[in-house]
C-alpha cells in the first residue's frame, strides 16, 4: 500500500513511547523504532512496526524522527556522535524531541541540528501512561511555526491539546511548569488523604465530592484509585519526577523566579526516592506523608 504519510523513526519505546508509537501505526504511519530493550522492539514489531538494530539504522531514510527518552543525557546520546541522529538523518528531516529535558538542551540541539539542515521541535507531553494509551496527551511545543504546522497531523494522532508555546526550548519550559503544578497537586492530595483517613471519613466518598468542587483536578481524577487502593504501579515514576523537579528548580533560579512551595515538594520527592520508592508512581508521595505521620509503610 502506498502512503503519502511521512516515514517516521521512533527512538525510545518505554512506558510512554510504546503506546504513542502504536497509535501512529494504527493511524497508518510507517514506524521504524529503536530502543535498548529487546522485548520493546518485539512489541513494536507485533504492533506492525519495524524494529531497527541501531539509532543510525532507524533514522536513515526517515522523514520525521521522534525521540522519547528519559532525560537530557539520553537525548544527547542518541542525537550526537557518529552513530547518532544528526550524523545519519538526511538534511530536511524533522526531529521532534518529546522527552522532558532542560530547555538549554533543547536550544543547543536545535542549533547543532540546524547546521546539518535538520529542523527541530521540542514537544514534551503531559498525561502520563493513560494519556499516551488513550491518545489524549497535552503536547507543548517549542520551535518554528512552519515546522509545527508540518508536525501537527502527527501530534493530533497522539494528543488532544497541541500548542506552539514559542521558540526552541519553550515547550520544555512549559513542561517544567506542568511538572511543578502536578507535583504540588499530588502532594496536596496525599496530605488530604491521610488527614481524611485519620479523621475516620469514608475516603472514597470524600474524594468523590472533592473532585466535583474547586478542589477537583485532573490529578485527583487520574490518581484517586491509586490513593484508594495504594496501587503505585508506575504510570510516571518518582525517579522521573525527581529529574523534572531538578529542571524546574534550576530553570526558575536562572530566570529569578521564586518557587518556594515547589522547592519543598522537590525535597519531598527527593526524600521518597532516597527511601527506595523511586520506581513507584508519583502518587506514592502518599507514602511520604504516611511516614511523616508516623505510619509504618
Amino acid at each position: 500500500m502506498t502512503t503519502t504519510l511521512p516515514k517516521i523513526a521512533w527512538i525510545g519505546l518505554g512506558i510512554m513511547g510504546s503506546p504513542m508509537s502504536e497509535n501512529l501505526i494504527k493511524a497508518g504511519y510507517d514506524i521504524t523504532g529503536y530502543t535498548l530493550e529487546q522485548e520493546k522492539l518485539e512489541r513494536l514489531s507485533a504492533a506492525g512496526g519495524t524494529a531497527a538494530g541501531s539509532v543510525a539504522e532507524a533514522v536513515r531514510g526517515a522523514d520525521v524522527v521522534i525521540t522519547m527518552v528519559p532525560a537530557s543525557p539520553q537525548v544527547e546520546a542518541v542525537a550526537y556522535g557518529p552513530d547518532g541522529i544528526l550524523e545519519n538523518a538526511r538534511p530536511g528531516t524533522l526531529l521532534i524531541d518529546m522527552s522532558s529535558i532542560t530547555p538549554r538542551t533543547s536550544v543547543d540541539l536545535a542549533a547543532a541540528a540546524g547546521k546539518k539542515g535538520i529542523r527541530v521541535l521540542d514537544a514534551p507531553v503531559s498525561g502520563g501512561e493513560a494519556g499516551a494509551v488513550e491518545a489524549v496527551l497535552s503536547i507543548m511545543v517549542g520551535g518554528e511555526q512552519a515546522d509545527f504546522d508540518a508536525a501537527r497531523p502527527v501530534f493530533e494522532v497522539l494528543g488532544r491539546t497541541v500548542v506552539l508555546c514559542g521558540p526552541h526550548g519553550s515547550g520544555q519550559t512549559v513542561k517544567a511548569a506542568n511538572q511543578l503544578i502536578v507535583a504540588v497537586n499530588i502532594q496536596a492530595c496525599a496530605e488530604a488523604v491521610v488527614f481524611l483517613e485519620r479523621s475516620g471519613v469514608d475516603l472514597g466518598a470524600a474524594l468523590d465530592v472533592l473532585g466535583g468542587g474547586l478542589a477537583g483536578s485532573t490529578v485527583l481524577a487520574r490518581k484517586k484509585d491509586n490513593f484508594l487502593t495504594r496501587d503505585f504501579k508506575p504510570g510516571f515514576r518518582i525517579d522521573l519526577h525527581h529529574k523534572d523537579m531538578g529542571i524546574v528548580t534550576d530553570a526558575a533560579r536562572t530566570v529569578g523566579a521564586a518557587i518556594p512551595v515547589g522547592a519543598v515538594v522537590a525535597q519531598l520527592v527527593a526524600s521518597l526516592r532516597a527511601q527506595g520508592d523511586g520506581g513507584l508512581d508519583h502518587s506514592a508521595l502518599l507514602r511520604g506523608v504516611e511516614r511523616l505521620s508516623g505510619e509504618q509503610v
